[in-house]
């Protein structure tokens, strides 16, 4: 009972754990306790519900970008890293929840020896000669021996050291499970942007291509006006520098069609090329929604990946001074061995041979120096490194997000105008066709009208490619487009 009883201040002293608990992230917002109530940059046509976290490109109606979001997520290189990590931080944890566990392990021996004779009488080199000395044996002597064995070692957890390792592990096996979100978010803003650019460039193709005849048809009508001492020699060159003009457009726009298909190929996880045949036909670019739900800040905070990241990151850094800290008291160990052997197969079952030890051992790093001192300094720096980093995220989400807002605003802005200008270029050139039909306008006025409303429609369909653009920034800055990973 009294050896009982002295184990009651171990007892106690293993539920000490040293080093700060960690009370959730800091004030990241300056003087503000708590992010404003709504963004700043948002208009009235935006909503405040939150939005939905995964696959807000299905709100662009397209299937074939659905299809192509669907097979980035599922194979896309960048995205398998952080899975990758993922799975190397659980396993982490997983093995600081061993460890806190004891250690024991068993063996089985057995050793055989063959020895030489000795010779221990004092005949000399002489005797050694003859092969036979006083006092010595004859010939060598065969050994046998044989033997089971366990040993355990466990070390008692007294200040939390191990605990506070287990809770730095659990921290960063969480930040790692918000990187793969956080892959996830960009993957899907990438995959977006390039399918948007791929319709821009097929369109603008097909805009640039129909200028390029129209302009041709025009200078041809110059030159017989020319021919016939109607039109000058300076119109004719002036019509020659508009077609050139636009046919060197349509190389480098043919270029960025294949560059956007070699894009979007490889973030599929495929080669440039594949989908050469899938996506080879244009096709329109896909537009916002009417209503576009933001939500608040407050959720923006909670929500983005990378914020909870940081966080979760800044939690570890917070657990590892405690680890730092139990670094400087004494460690317990308690070890046992058991053993059983002897020069035969029958000495193992019988107890006689039976070996058993124990042994607690204390150990304590007290001239250390200042070496323990010196690493706790270097924990709580790096946490503090954390909680700088955690900051800095806050408040470059936000601006992202206001941002986004900002340029998504003034491009439907944009929009709108630029639509009422091919609205008043479309009349134009039918008003012009009605009037040449009447015989009171050229057939060269008639193709000037129709290449303004050529412009007016390769202008229109740059800025809603551009809208749609700034509507998938948008989406990533608002942290959407994650999964929550699965397995444990």
């Amino acid at each position: 009972m009294r050896k009982q009883l002295s184990l009651i201040p171990l007892l106690l002293l293993g539920a000490c754990t040293v080093g700060p608990n960690y009370a959730g992230p800091p004030k990241a917002i300056g003087s503000a306790a708590t992010p404003p109530a709504g963004f700043v940059r948002a208009d009235s046509t935006l909503a405040t519900t939150a939005p939905a976290v995964a696959d807000w490109w299905t709100t662009l109606n397209d299937p074939m970008l659905t299809w192509l979001e669907e097979q980035a997520l599922a194979s896309n290189p960048n995205v398998a890293v952080a899975q990758a990590r993922l799975k190397q931080a659980r396993s982490a944890l997983r093995l600081e929840r061993a460890n806190q566990a004891p250690n024991a392990n068993a063996s089985a021996t057995y050793l055989h020896a063959d020895l030489p004779a000795l010779n221990l009488g004092g005949g000399g080199e002489q005797g050694g000669a003859n092969g036979n000395a006083s006092g010595g044996s004859g010939g060598g002597t065969s050994v046998d021996f044989f033997n089971l064995g366990f040993d355990a070692s466990w070390e008692i957890d007294l200040f939390g050291g191990r605990r506070r390792t287990v809770e730095a592990a659990r921290a960063s096996a969480a930040a790692a499970e918000a990187n793969v979100a956080d892959a996830q978010v960009s993957l899907s803003a990438d995959v977006a942007q390039a399918y948007i650019g791929l319709r821009d460039a097929q369109q603008r193709l097909i805009l640039a291509r129909d200028a390029s005849r129209m302009q041709r048809d025009t200078l041809n009508l110059t030159l017989q006006r020319f021919n016939n001492g109607a039109a000058s020699q300076l119109e004719v060159e002036r019509l020659r520098n508009q077609v050139e003009s636009t046919d060197a457009q349509i190389l480098p726009l043919s270029a960025s069609v294949e560059t956007y298909l070699n894009a979007l190929a490889i973030l599929i996880g495929e080669a440039p090329g594949t989908l050469d045949q899938r996506l080879g036909q244009p096709g329109k670019v896909p537009l916002p929604p009417a209503q576009v739900a933001v939500g608040d800040p407050t959720a923006l905070l909670q929500r983005r990946p990378d914020i909870r990241a940081a966080e979760r990151n800044l939690a570890a850094q917070t657990a590892r001074i405690g680890v730092a800290e139990a670094a400087k008291f004494p460690r317990l160990n308690l070890m046992g061995i058991i053993g059983i052997g002897g020069t035969s197969l029958d000495a193992l079952t019988d107890l006689d041979n039976l070996v058993t030890l124990g042994a607690p051992m204390l150990q304590w790093n007290v001239l250390n120096f200042g070496r323990a001192n010196a690493r706790v300094g270097q924990a709580e720096g790096a946490r503090d490194e954390a909680e700088a980093q955690y900051r800095g995220v806050v408040l470059s989400a936000l601006r992202d997000a206001e941002d986004a807002l900002s340029r998504f605003r003034a491009r439907r802005n944009t929009v709108a105008t630029l639509a009422r200008a091919k609205a008043s270029a479309d009349r134009s050139a039918m008003l012009m066709q009605q009037r040449y039909r009447a015989g009171t306008a050229t057939l060269i006025d008639t193709l000037d009208a129709e290449r303004q409303r050529v412009s007016a429609d390769q202008s229109l369909s740059q800025a809603v490619a551009g809208l749609t653009n700034d509507y998938v920034a948008l989406q990533k800055a608002l942290g959407l487009g994650w999964r929550a990973p699965t397995g444990a």
